[in-house]
């Protein structure tokens, strides 16, 4: 075929063997294709705000660089290596100064051309940008240096925001993911996973470029997200009837089986010893079981009131000792014994003395954000009534504490050495920064619109 000469050619182009390059200089490496196709081609189709996307010109051939025409919004396996071809040719491999591909829509102040008919879209520093460099100078392998970021998701807007608990700023913005609800980190660091509630899809983020690089059809509407605990498997709620739990092998990116279960998913978690995948119905009123080696159904609970938030602790061994379950129309918590099912304790929030009780848009759940901290010693749970975090100790569920973290709190997130909590403000637009120990504010953090979901993840950086 064509294609495959030109490929060819601009393999041997990449090689860079030219006179220059006599005399022991080294020689830069070829592009490489699937590098291209996982990190480079995406950030084609990734619409950014106030620009277009890359493939909205260049389909139709603008500035002498055309795509493939897009099957169903994606590039088949032989239009993506047209593509390769086609964008190899405006680069010079080992070089990211010298390549049109890179200078053309970067900002003149770091160095970019004076102008590009798409619009300026990259400083030196983007990291889509640093990802086009990694591909030119064939800087292609894991990135070794990982760092922990906490992602707020924002219910209300088409974006998700990443914090470097390091300085308690944004660093980072994901865009394009409407109605954006749960979101979880790959164990491996190289990606992120968040539930598109607009498309109906389980939007892939490239940890990298934090750009959305796939998207993976669902089912039905999703809710919440989690990752087996080998990061190969990626479990979403449904939260359409009749109910069930969506299976995406992350290798394929494919949705690879949907498990019935007991009313629409609310949130799906997966225990911490990873043997089970757990998920929450408030039509169900219920708690599904399914086993993550088999990817079935193994039991249900049946609870008092719909399954808001849960969290999770252990016994000795690691097994899962007890459920811990917000519900409708309650302002607390119960605990419910995971072996049998049972309810064996209900703690319901106290009133907090001088402080207006808000009753208004609660969405059915008065509390809101519950998790354990990463020692196991305490049980944090969120009040939209009063906006505070009350702490219980471990195991007892006494009250040990409590603290102020805006209106409409949310979901919570703690820093894996659990020196810090995060906490969506829904009514604030805000993330707060909790110190865990002194449960003294740190940090008010503006983010977008109805902050809900939250989550910590450990992602390979740059």
């Amino acid at each position: 075929m064509r294609y495959v000469g030109l490929i060819a050619l601009v393999t041997v182009m990449a090689a860079g063997v030219t006179a220059a390059q006599e005399g022991g200089t080294p020689r830069p490496a070829a592009l490489d294709y699937m590098f291209y196709k996982a990190h480079v081609e995406p950030l084609f189709l990734v619409k950014r705000p106030g620009r277009m996307a890359c493939v909205g010109c260049h389909e139709r051939g603008a500035g002498g660089l055309k795509f493939q025409p897009l099957l169903s919004g994606a590039w088949t396996e032989d239009a993506s290596r047209k593509n390769f071809a086609a964008v190899s040719a405006w680069v010079a491999p080992g070089k990211p100064a010298t390549s049109r591909l890179l200078q053309h829509p970067l900002d003149p102040k770091d160095g970019g051309d004076p102008f590009h008919a798409g619009g300026k879209h990259w400083s030196a520093q983007d990291p889509e940008y640093r990802t086009l460099a990694s591909w030119v100078k064939g800087e292609i392998g894991p990135l070794t240096r990982t760092a922990t970021r906490v992602i707020q998701t924002n219910s209300a807007g088409d974006s998700a925001h990443v914090i470097d608990p390091a300085t308690q700023k944004v660093i980072g913005e994901i865009h394009d993911v409407p109605i954006a609800h749960g979101v979880v980190g790959a164990p491996d660091g190289s990606k992120l996973y968040i539930t598109d509630e607009a498309r109906h899809t389980l939007d892939v983020v490239d940890a990298r470029s934090l750009s959305v690089v796939a998207r993976v059809p669902l089912s039905g509407r999703p809710n919440n997200v989690y990752t087996s605990k080998d990061g190969g498997k990626v479990y979403v709620g449904i939260r359409e009837a009749p109910g069930a739990v969506d299976v995406i092998d992350t290798r394929t990116l494919t949705r690879v089986k949907t498990v019935p279960v007991a009313g629409e998913v609310h949130n799906v978690y997966v225990t911490p010893d990873g043997k089970y995948a757990v998920a929450g119905s408030i039509a169900g009123k219920s708690i599904s079981i399914v086993d993550t080696a088999t990817d079935q159904l193994v039991r249900t609970f049946n609870l008092s009131a719909g399954i808001r938030p849960m969290a999770f602790d252990t016994n000795a061994d690691g097994s899962t000792n007890r459920v811990f379950a917000q519900l409708s129309d309650f302002h607390g918590f119960v605990a419910v014994d995971f072996a049998t099912g049972k309810e064996v304790a209900r703690i319901e929030h106290p009133a907090i003395p001088g402080v207006h009780a808000h009753r208004d848009g609660l969405q059915g759940a008065p509390a809101h954000g519950l998790v354990v901290t990463p020692d196991g010693t305490q049980l944090w749970s969120t009040s939209k009534v009063y906006g505070y975090a009350y702490v219980h100790a471990l195991p007892g569920l006494a009250e040990v504490g409590r603290v102020f973290v805006g209106q409409h709190p949310e979901w919570l997130t703690f820093t894996p050495d659990g020196r810090y909590a995060y906490v969506a403000a829904a009514g604030d637009n805000l993330t707060f920064v909790i110190d865990a120990k002194t449960l003294k504010e740190v940090a008010r953090i503006p983010v977008g619109q109805v902050p809900k979901r939250i989550a910590t993840a450990v992602l390979q950086v740059y």
